[in-house]
C-alpha cells in the first residue's frame, strides 16, 4: 500500500508557493498477535495430549481392578463349589 501526501505552503505575497511531497510505502505492520495465537494453540494441544494420556492410565487401572475383582469372585465360587462337593460326598458315605 502506497500513500502520497502533497503539502503546499504559501508564503507572504510575492513569494512562490513551496510544495513538499511525502511518499509512504509498505504494508501494514504485523503485531505479535499471530505468534501469540500460535503459542497458545501449541500449548493447548500439549495440554490435551497430556490430559488424554493421564486419563488413559486411569482407564487401564480401572480395567485391571475390575479384572482382579472378577478373578476373586471366580475363586470364591470355586471354593464354594468344592465345599458343596465335599459336603455331598460326606452325606453319601
Amino acid at each position: 500500500m502506497t500513500e502520497e501526501r502533497i503539502t503546499e505552503v504559501r508564503g507572504p505575497e510575492g513569494e512562490s508557493p513551496t510544495t513538499h511531497t511525502t511518499v509512504i510505502s509498505g504494508g501494514p505492520k504485523s503485531g505479535g498477535t499471530g505468534w501469540a495465537l500460535v503459542i497458545v494453540l501449541v500449548l493447548a494441544v500439549i495440554a490435551g495430549l497430556w490430559m488424554f494420556s493421564t486419563m488413559g492410565g486411569a482407564e487401564m487401572a480401572k480395567d485391571d481392578a475390575v479384572a482382579q475383582a472378577a478373578e476373586e469372585v471366580g475363586n470364591a465360587a470355586n471354593s464354594v463349589g468344592d465345599a458343596a462337593q465335599k459336603a455331598a460326598d460326606a452325606i453319601t458315605e
